[in-house]
């Protein structure tokens, strides 16, 4: 269930906002690049950010002067924070600019007066603590998805008496849904006929009628789905291989069951990009997802 390795980086919750929403779990395409793509293009760069962010978090100083901002109620001006921490007002400025460059922390004005109007000065440059999350994982690890989908299910299941299990399912195959349908919004004119629901208990796994054309389209939709959202993707013969499991700590001290959530995922994704001609299974192998991605029967890779 994927390689090792867990999560290094800083977390820029603040009180001032939360997770972006998308479906279940906000906007998921925020993680970086390996697969056939390269980590090019808008996740490439977005995971670039947060590297450089986590990085910027390095020199001593910067770090002091974030922690301490970080750690007031109100924001603080550049005076304050050299005051505090017996830094130069220029280097203090400087730490902080740097800081808000990398959208760590976050820029106010505000005048301290509490004079308004014609002679109350201009106000004053503020800083506070961004309210943005940054992380980063080697490899990617997604966990707050997996505890959205495993919390929701919860309480999905208390008020309608299902098991907790079927209810993780259900929203895991509409999870998949939504991003498959963000990856490739053109693919929902096109979906197979039943698409809108869950499939029962024993239709995870099968595929949608991939249709006659547009299966390199939705192939290359797919790849950048899945690499956007940490599975590693990688073509051998005519599968899809998933180097890394972005639930690996979960999957391997619960596995039937976050297993069993990750393959419903994966199987709303194709549901959505029904032009894959790809079918989704469980086949565990050390180092690797839990599943894998074969063409349909009777279908080539390409969806034909």
């Amino acid at each position: 269930m994927g390689e090792h390795g867990e999560r290094a980086g800083i977390e820029g919750h603040g009180e001032h906002g939360e997770h972006g929403e998308h479906g279940e779990h906000g906007e998921h395409g925020e993680h970086g690049g390996h697969g056939e793509h390269g980590g090019h293009g808008e996740h490439g760069e977005r995971r670039a950010a947060q590297i450089a962010a986590v990085a910027a978090l390095g020199e001593p100083t910067r770090r002091e002067v974030y922690e301490h901002v970080a750690g007031r109620p109100e924001p603080v001006s550049r005076d304050e924070v050299g005051e505090a921490l017996g830094l130069p007002r220029t280097t203090a400025a400087f730490h902080l600019e740097r800081l808000a460059g990398q959208g760590l922390l976050e820029v106010v004005f505000a005048r301290r007066t509490g004079r308004t109007g014609p002679g109350a000065g201009r106000p004053a440059k503020l800083y506070r603590r961004a309210s943005c999350d940054v992380a980063v994982s080697l490899p990617e690890r997604h966990y707050d998805l997996a505890g959205l989908l495993l919390a929701g299910a919860l309480q999905e299941a208390e008020r309608s008496g299902d098991s907790p299990r079927a209810a993780l399912e259900r929203r895991a195959h509409r999870l998949g849904r939504e991003i498959g349908q963000a990856a490739h919004p053109a693919s929902t004119d096109r979906e197979a006929p039943d698409a809108g629901k869950a499939p029962d208990a024993g239709e995870a796994g099968k595929a949608p009628d991939a249709g006659e054309a547009g299966g390199a389209e939705g192939r290359a939709a797919l790849l950048a789905a899945l690499e956007a959202h940490g599975y590693e993707p990688r073509a051998e013969g005519g599968d899809i291989v998933l180097r890394n499991c972005p639930f690996h700590v979960l999957a391997r001290e619960h596995t039937e069951l976050v297993c069993g959530m990750n393959l419903h995922l994966l199987d709303g994704v194709l549901n959505s990009l029904a032009l894959t001609g790809m079918t989704a299974r469980l086949a565990p192998a050390p180092g690797l997802c839990c599943v894998r991605l074969h063409p349909a029967p009777g279908r080539h890779a390409d969806g034909r």
